[in-house]
């Protein structure tokens, strides 16, 4: 069968069902290479919304909080609309794929400043863009080449896959992204393993460039040896685990030159545990960090540290109804989150808790309908939220209440 060219588009586009268009031609013919190729690719993504409220005055300052801070108060707000052309990876032995994942709106330029790549257009990023392989080399060796999230972490970049709307002090301590080249070989149906080596810890050092050396001090360009090196296990408990069945753990390693051009170690533990509750999963969570960048120039240097941990529970109800609570804290040099001092006296810390409550009732569809009260503290004795857009910090605690919706399709 021969297709005009805006038929194609429009199959690529997922306007139309290349399906439909073959079945509308009686005399049906072998697809073509092309149409081969489109049938397989699958279009996702979803459309994330929200509502936050800060009750009280002064909005100017949330440290802490990534993709829910002072920007997004007390309004209504377009989170991000997150678009993914993928070819997963067959079973084949000599299996191959692409994944394309892309944002686009105001999270997007949130994600470009987290993984530190601030140039270009504020409302687009590219969040994921790889070749996969598969090689048959025992039970099978899978590999990603280009751009890919980050292998640590109990949270994802995307809210829909977190328990909780607002994300962790432990998530803004991670990297989020590394272009390079990543294997993963499942050992067991229980022992996962992952390796790889990107070129840099956090992917770009500002500009818009995924591709960014390296460099240090002074921005010398590093050697060819020093680049970002990572590894991961994972195990899942299998079915004869009996009410453990489906619980998993993790840990990671992330070494690298970061923003700061200074070595830089992320080390991550964590994971979710199953009950004999019916409905009830709780999780845990640990991050370190050593030599990251900071705020404050006492910590330029890369002497910086912080580490986060968090607890969560979840518990189904019913078929409609979960609740999830996450309890986090961390600590870390002045800078880690917000510039406490402004002295550079290295003796000056930033300690935040958080208590977050969120209930997610499953009304429509394919729709994510979910309300969240979150509570922010300093354990300090300073004031670090609060005040106006030309004022100082003036308020210990931060309470927010959020409506989220997001449609997935």
């Amino acid at each position: 069968m021969k297709f005009n060219k805006w038929t194609v588009g429009l199959t690529a586009g997922g306007v139309v069902s290349l399906a439909s268009v073959v079945q509308a031609d009686e005399a049906q013919k072998p697809m073509s290479q092309l149409q081969t190729a489109v049938s397989s690719t699958v279009l996702s993504g979803y459309v994330d919304t929200s509502i936050i409220w800060k009750p009280g005055t002064g909005d100017a300052n949330l440290p802490g909080r990534q993709y829910d801070g002072p920007t997004k108060l007390d309004g209504f707000n377009l989170n991000v609309v997150g678009l993914t052309l993928e070819k997963p990876l067959s079973e084949e032995q000599w299996a191959a794929g692409y994944k394309a994942d892309l944002w686009f709106g105001p999270d997007a330029g949130t994600y470009r400043a987290l993984v530190g790549n601030g140039g270009g257009d504020p409302n687009f990023a590219i969040k994921e863009a790889y070749v996969a392989l598969r090689t048959p080399v025992g039970n099978g060796l899978d590999w990603k080449a280009g751009v890919f999230d980050t292998i640590i972490g109990y949270e994802s970049s995307e809210s829909y896959s977190n328990p909780n709307y607002s994300r962790s002090f432990g998530h803004g301590l991670e990297p989020k992204q590394h272009t390079g080249v990543l294997a993963t070989y499942k050992a067991t149906d229980a022992v996962t393993l992952s390796a790889g080596i990107a070129n840099t810890y956090n992917n770009a050092f500002g500009g818009d460039n995924v591709n960014a050396r390296a460099t240090r001090a002074g921005g010398v360009r590093a050697t060819e040896s020093e680049k970002t090196y990572l590894a991961s296990v994972s195990i899942t408990a299998p079915e004869s685990w009996g009410f453990l069945s489906g619980s998993a753990w993790y840990a990671g390693l992330i070494d690298g030159l970061a923003g700061n051009s200074q070595d830089t170690t992320s080390l991550y533990a964590g994971g979710s545990l199953k009950t004999p509750v019916e409905g009830l999963s709780v999780g845990a969570a640990f991050d370190y960090r050593f030599g990251g960048p900071s705020a404050t120039a006492a910590y330029a240097g890369g002497n910086s540290w912080a580490y986060a941990i968090a607890g969560y529970a979840s518990f189904q109800a019913n078929e409609k109804w979960k609740f999830n609570i996450r309890g986090d804290y961390t600590e870390g040099t002045d800078g880690t989150f917000y510039d406490r001092g402004g002295d550079g006296l290295r003796n000056l810390q930033n300690r935040l808790g958080a208590l977050t409550l969120t209930a997610d009732y499953a009304l429509w569809a394919n729709v994510v309908s979910r309300a969240e009260l979150r509570w922010d503290h300093s354990t300090s004795g300073d004031k670090p939220y609060g005040g106006t857009v030309v004022g100082v910090p003036n308020q210990r605690n931060a309470v927010t209440l959020a409506l989220n919706l997001i449609y997935r399709f």
